[in-house]
């Protein structure tokens, strides 16, 4: 069976569904149908005047679309490309009396390096039921709408049209605060041909996932934050991915740069790599539902076990923190199982304010903005000491010199970092006591930390760069020329092609007016050249 679609799959590959197939519990194995490629030759105008090739469309939100079959004598072995991929999953479980286990099973799953869950759960509640029914020539024609959408640019509010449906979604940008709804709502008559209009594509409901364990929200933060390895156990593979990505996201904005798989089963290429228990577990957030686990992730240093997510408005029993040691199967009762000791002292306003709208039966909605303004705040207070020093760590601008190479960033001293938190500590914005410093120096030594310290190191570094090119633009490089010899001009030009080139491939944040006045400069020194060297120069590249 060959389905429509940018990718080819095949059997035998590392990168097993383990985000992706909901069902399989790590028990009943996936075999994954190909995917055909896309025609080559197949040119296409999209309406706006842009020639593009056939799936060019398609590829801008999914990799492929696949159909997932169960077969109990193959093992799970599906590949992916090393990189990482969110997959989607509507699995359909039909009871089959002529088969073996008594069911049909089955699933569509979507494959993309967009982490938009709620919009691509949206999509296949819109094509999957209608797909087991029509099969290939449906979905075929689902994958032709989505190849027809415009790209996903950061910022923009798109009308979305899949299978007679438009859904209407903004994509969000890398500014938004969490947890706030930035689509435009347009007047009713406006937008009579929307079906569908998602305030979020990204998020999960934070407080559902969360309500188990809100007493806890503040230690799990703590957790996440310092990439603890931690184990999600639930009973089905919806509820651990969901709550995997709930804990992911709490501690945006900052980026969880440790490896979380929302839905881990026994078929991963990593599963003796995590069940060893000759060395100390990887910083991995995993979530599981196969009872196995329970035992073989007993050695894992904390673990959450939820009982059944009750539908909004409804609240489970709080569950309590105990020790490792009681956890036996997975038929335990519901806890966080973990010796940790949290370095701040638990803030019992948010508790007192989550429980008020339990008892005011507060819209699930609702609880979830409080949650993640509440775990937004407490990423800001945490992570503005840090910002702070960083920025300090940035050479004065009177330092650049054109003629010099830029200055480096200064080293992060932790310690120097410590003693600015003195004054101008969490405390300025938090009103939540403990041992910050504490918390402080077991970051400084987690993946999130390397990870958000390269990102910024490297925004610093291009900022350098491109401070220096405007520093390079308000010189008089004609006066200069007059001054040094031919040889030394054309090192000059080339050095200031290779600048532009860095600039465009590396996206540094340059001013247009900026990188024109280079190429003017770079013009007008050739042109003061001689004839020979001057056709030699146009031919390093286009200026």
């Amino acid at each position: 069976m060959a389905l429509r679609g940018p990718a080819a799959l095949g059997p035998g590959s590392r990168r097993p569904l383990d985000e992706a197939v909901a069902g399989a519990e790590g028990r009943e194995a996936p075999a994954l149908v190909a995917v055909g490629g896309a025609p080559e030759d197949d040119e296409e105008d999209d309406g706006r005047g842009r020639g593009l090739l056939r799936w060019d469309g398609f590829s801008a939100w999914l990799h492929c679309v696949c159909v997932v079959g169960f077969d109990l004598e193959l093992g799970q072995a599906v590949e992916k490309d090393p990189a990482y991929f969110y997959g989607y999953v509507y699995f359909r479980q039909v009871r089959d009396k002529t088969l073996k286990r008594g069911y049909f099973q089955k699933s569509l799953v979507l494959i993309s390096k967009l982490p938009y869950i709620h919009f691509f759960h949206t999509v296949l509640k819109q094509i999957a039921p209608e797909y087991f029914e029509k099969n290939e020539p449906y979905l075929e024609a689902a994958c032709n709408d989505v190849d027809r959408w415009p790209a996903p640019v950061p910022g923009k509010t798109l009308h979305l049209p899949i299978m007679g449906v438009v859904m209407k979604v903004r994509i969000p940008t890398c500014h938004d605060k969490p947890g706030t709804t930035q689509i435009v709502q347009l007047t009713q008559q406006a937008d009579t041909n929307i079906s569908v209009i998602l305030p979020t594509v990204h998020e999960v409901d934070i407080f559902r996932c969360f309500c188990p364990v809100f007493l806890h929200s503040q230690m799990l933060w703590e957790l996440v934050l310092l990439g603890e390895p931690l184990v999600v156990m639930a009973p089905s593979p919806s509820e651990s991915s969901e709550t995997v990505l709930a804990l992911v996201n709490c501690i945006s904005p900052l980026k969880y740069f440790s490896d979380f798989r929302p839905y881990f089963t026994i078929h991963d290429s990593e599963f003796k790599e995590y069940t060893t228990r000759t060395q100390a577990p990887p910083s991995v957030i995993l979530g599981v539902t196969n009872p196995f686990f329970a035992k073989t992730l007993q050695h894992w240093p904390h673990i959450i076990r939820i009982g059944d997510l009750k539908p909004t408005g409804e609240i489970p029993k709080q569950v309590k923190v105990k020790k490792l040691k009681n956890l036996k199967t997975l038929d335990s009762k519901p806890g966080v199982y973990t010796s940790y000791k949290p370095y701040l002292n638990r803030d019992e306003e948010i508790i007192k304010q989550l429980q008020k709208g339990v008892q005011q039966k507060r819209p699930s909605e609702a609880q979830s903005v409080i949650l993640r303004r509440y775990f937004l705040e407490l990423t800001q207070s945490f992570i503005i000491p840090l910002e702070r020093y960083v920025a300090s760590l940035m050479p004065l601008q009177k330092s650049i010199s054109p003629w010099k190479s830029p200055p480096q960033l200064r080293q992060f001293l932790p310690e120097e970092f410590m003693k600015t938190l003195e004054k101008t500590g969490p405390q300025l914005t938090s009103r939540i006591k403990g041992d910050w410093i504490g918390l402080y120096r077991h970051f400084l030594k987690s993946p999130n930390f390397d990870g958000w310290f390269k990102t910024r190191r490297k925004e610093m570094t291009q900022k350098l760069e491109a401070l220096h090119l405007e520093a390079l633009c308000e010189e008089d490089l004609l006066l200069w020329i007059q001054k040094h010899t031919e040889v030394e001009t054309v090192d000059l030009v080339l050095k200031l092609k290779n600048k532009l080139l860095q600039a465009d491939r590396e996206h540094l944040p340059v001013k247009p007016d900026t990188m024109e006045k280079l190429r003017t400069h770079i013009d007008a020194i050739i042109l003061a050249l001689p004839e020979d060297l001057q056709g030699i120069l146009l031919k390093t590249g286009m200026t």
